[in-house]
């Protein structure tokens, strides 16, 4: 066969492997055997082998896997994946409707969905093609894991009928219940840990470095949504129609409903139906139907004011209570644990449920040995609801909230509802919150070191506070080892410090020497002190000796610094510990002044003198990146609009409330490329 030949066939054969890939997983309804598809799938196989130079990244052949991934990046989402509000009552449902009605004075319809129980994602495609694949992570960013969910066939590599030069589809991968078990009967026979649920056996399936693995896995996929320039659609229902005819998986179980009676219909059928489906669902979604009417009602910070998930009633079990153990959080707070005989729970055992608070044992009157009844909040956090006491033994010993810290030993304090341990310095949970709050990503960001890791270092003693992260070695690090549990599910995790894992270690923290002093003032952890209100006091008094001894009247007159701020930062350097540690930081060589130009942007910079509030999407700059940018030419950021406020930066999807509130304040609303031609001037 010549080349040329060869690579019509290979182009040939993709395409009607595409189009048989096509009806079957998205119109059910396969044109040709089992047998002959083996058999094409062989051939372009065999092809692509003989003359790799023709195939494609997105050939068909690319199902089965086997790329190799030992690092999934991050990629930041051109169009946040923001969350959705949750509602577990019609009472709610119905306030929704009438936030709705009295916002669109005109006819409106909803579009209702399920609610999978999977893997959001985030598929980007390039004329026509499969580019990335994202999950959800923060809404802003999360792990590319392309070459993994290439291995799903309800996923298509290449769509059909040319659509949009740049498109973005959303949806949920999910593991259908045979699947599952499969997986399990498998890992049962090896003698391996099996999978909790099908949603934690999709998450892991998905993450796994070996896309083999991946596509043994039989995962599925559900796109319900679409954003890009100029689609060809109004509504959220007509992008669904569009979205199968170009070739993706959308569910049948959707339906246009005209009115919110229409709307209870469908969640009361799916909560008959909800057991009987082939996959997990943990409740519906129900989405106001036109963009445009999508457009006027807005956004929240977290949530689009235009759809709400309602959520089934958690399911219930009884079991029994062994007794009740305490955790010291990150802060000192004390949170009191039920543990359980094991019992199955919306499909995961529970041993270990929240009880919350002292006031909540009160009200539960708990005694060990008691029936009590414990469900999962939203399917996902268990928690004790309530106790069976009429079946309680008369000698039955009540159960009492701690009076010592089960960590250090030390009388605990009570502040409201909270008890906390007082002992900040001492406490082994605590300071392992300081180290985790220092190395987190708006703080030093030192990558390559997580909870378990600080965990293992602070309990083989290799460090006690954060200035010792400074003083590993290599050595130090080597060999390190420990296997943790996880408190909330008791799952096993291994912990190895080896050769590769420790050169990022000691990278990371050599490259955290160059992160600017305003984010090492927020880092170091000082009660109160924000990363907004670091960085005024950095540039303030541009150094960290003026800063320690700058007394309380000196602080008052930074902008924005209250009594709370200023006595917690006097209090922190009194501390004789706390000025040791930072003697030890700056002969380490972190930055503790500002440099020649983080000094003059607040008094030289183009933007100097101005607050602006931000709100909506952007194309060219994340929400955070465009506050960076503000501040950066020397302007303040303000959470809410007020008569002090003196621009509203809009980008898309801002909600119209804001919008009236700047207009009846007389706020200049400006774009983000009225913005940038600001700081030029």
């Amino acid at each position: 066969m010549e080349k040329k030949e060869a690579q019509e066939r290979i182009e040939q054969l993709s395409e009607e492997i595409n189009e048989h890939n096509y009806r079957y997983y998205v119109l059910a309804d396969p044109s040709i055997s089992d047998y002959d598809y083996d058999m094409m799938l062989e051939e372009l196989q065999r092809l692509e082998n003989k003359y790799p130079e023709f195939a494609s990244k997105n050939s068909p052949t690319q199902r089965v896997g086997g790329q190799i991934t030992k690092k999934f990046p991050s990629v930041r989402h051109r169009y946040p994946m923001l969350s959705l509000s949750n509602t577990y009552s019609r009472e709610e449902v119905m306030a929704f409707d009438q936030r709705i009605k009295k916002a669109i004075d005109e006819e409106y319809a909803y579009v209702c969905e399920l609610k999978y129980d999977g893997v959001a994602i985030s598929l980007a495609y390039e004329k026509g093609e499969l580019a990335r694949a994202v999950t959800r992570g923060d809404g802003v960013q999360g792990d590319e894991i392309t070459a993994n969910v290439r291995t799903i066939h309800s996923v298509p590599l290449k769509l059909r009928n040319n659509p949009a030069e740049m498109l973005e589809a959303r949806g949920e991968i999910y593991m259908p219940h045979e699947s599952f078990l499969n997986l399990n009967w498998e890992k049962k026979k090896k003698g391996e840990k099996v999978f909790a649920n099908p949603r934690n056996a999709a998450a892991g399936s998905l993450k796994v470095q070996d896309s083999g693995i991946a596509a043994s896995r039989n995962l599925d996929c559900f796109i319900y949504a679409a954003y890009g320039e100029d689609l060809p659609f109004s509504s959220h229902w007509e992008s669904l129609q569009t979205l199968k005819k170009w070739g993706f998986r959308v569910s049948e179980d959707i339906r246009l409903c005209k009115t919110i009676d229409d709307v209870f219909g469908f969640i009361n059928e799916y909560a008959n139906k909800r057991s009987s489906l082939p996959y997990d669902i943990d409740g519906v979604v129900i989405k106001l139907n036109s963009y445009a009417q999508q457009e006027a009602m807005g956004y929240t910070s977290k949530f689009p004011r235009w759809a709400i998930a309602y959520k089934y009633k958690a399911e219930q079990a009884i079991t029994i209570l062994k007794d009740v153990s305490f955790q010291v959080g990150r802060t000192g707070a004390v949170t009191p644990v039920a543990n359980l005989e094991p019992v199955v729970v919306a499909g995961t055992t529970v041993k270990r449920a929240s009880l919350y608070n002292e006031d909540r044992m009160a009200d539960l009157g708990l005694h060990k040995g008691d029936r009590v009844f414990v469900e999962k909040g939203g399917d996902v956090i268990p928690k004790v609801t309530g106790v069976d006491a009429g079946q309680r033994p008369d000698d039955a010993e009540p159960v009492a909230f701690a009076s010592q810290c089960p960590e250090c030993g030390t009388q605990l304090k009570k502040n409201q509802a909270v008890h906390y341990c007082p002992n900040s310095e001492g406490c082994p949970p605590q300071i392992q919150g300081k180290i985790e709050h220092f190395i987190s990503r708006r703080a030093m960001n030192i990558e390559s070191l997580g909870q378990g890791k600080t965990g293992l270092l602070l309990s083989k003693g290799k460090i006690n506070n954060i200035a010792d992260l400074y003083d590993l070695t290599y050595k130090d690090l080597i060999g390190l080892e420990k296997t943790i549990i996880n408190p909330d599910t008791l799952k096993e995790k291994k912990i190895s410090f080896r050769d590769k894992t420790v050169k990022n270690i000691l990278d990371a923290i050599e490259k955290s020497k160059n992160v600017p002093f305003e984010r090492v003032l927020y880092a170091v952890g000082i009660r109160h002190l924000g990363e907004t209100m670091a960085k005024k006091l950095a540039r303030h008094f541009g150094n960290i000796d003026s800063l320690m001894n700058a007394s309380r009247e000196e602080l008052l007159e930074v902008r924005d610094v209250g009594e709370k701020v200023a006595e917690s930062v006097i209090a922190f350097f009194e501390d004789k510990g706390n000025r040791e540690i930072i003697e030890r930081l700056k002969e380490a060589g972190l930055q503790f002044h500002t440099t020649a130009g983080e000094e003059s942007r607040p008094a030289g910079g183009p933007l100097e003198g101005k607050s602006f509030v931000v709100s909506g999407v952007f194309a060219n700059f994340s929400r955070d990146g465009i506050k960076e940018f503000i501040t950066k030419h020397g302007g303040e950021v303000k959470s809410s609009l007020s008569s002090k406020t003196h621009y509203l930066v809009a980008g898309d999807k801002m909600g119209p409330e804001k919008r009236k509130k700047a207009q009846s304040l007389d706020i200049p609303v400006i774009s983000e490329e009225e913005l940038q031609q600001m700081a030029k001037e």
